[in-house]
């Protein structure tokens, strides 16, 4: 699929680590952490060997968090932890998914990806048809990005065991409500399809 491009948002040590500050991405729930972060680490092995590209968004801020406007719960929380810091252990990506040497990695600082980031300058280089999504959380950055991408002419999919969120009803009710606008997959799916 030369028209295809994963975008891998927010696997970074903040909101996937147990030690990370931020808990909406994947609460206490360990096994489905780790369930999700392996069908991540596979989506990435799968792309790769079929020679599909990855471009990493990353969340980062500025370590006064001057750049956050604190209009909302999630916005607030990042401030009162002092989460998202740039140049901090939060921000690095989470062990086994970091992005290689030749991947794009892209910095943007709200929940949807493509605002107020290169994102866009990314795709006019690649110029995909289709962008698979995932990450973490399933009903912030991935959802509204999603949403985005299919305002802005993307077909869609969501690659949801390479997804989370706070709960797993959260989960599955962000990606009740994509399906109007995406189609959901799985790793085993997506990658079964770029073999093909």
């Amino acid at each position: 699929m030369k028209d295809l491009v994963i975008l891998a948002l927010h696997y970074q040590n903040e909101n996937c680590h147990e030690d990370g500050k931020i808990k909406v991405g994947i609460k206490q729930d360990a096994d489905w952490r780790y369930d999700t972060l392996d069908a991540a680490k596979r989506l990435f092995a799968g792309a790769r060997k079929a020679g599909v590209e990855i471009v990493h968004v990353r969340l980062a801020v500025r370590p006064d968090h001057r750049d956050v406007i604190p209009n909302n719960f999630i916005f607030k929380q990042w401030v009162e932890l002092g989460a998202w810091a740039e140049g901090s252990w939060g921000v690095e990506f989470f062990d086994g998914l970091q992005p290689t040497e030749n991947e794009y990695v892209v910095t943007h600082t709200r929940n949807n990806a493509f605002y107020n980031s290169q994102l866009d300058e990314v795709m006019a280089l690649l110029k995909p048809k289709t962008l698979a999504i995932a990450g973490v959380s399933t009903a912030y950055v991935v959802e509204t990005t999603a949403r985005h991408a299919a305002d802005v002419g993307y077909d869609t999919l969501v690659v949801a065991d390479a997804c989370s969120t706070a709960t797993r009803e959260m989960h599955n009710n962000a990606l009740a409500a994509m399906e109007l606008i995406a189609s959901i997959t799985t790793v085993d799916k997506l990658i079964d399809s770029l073999a093909q």
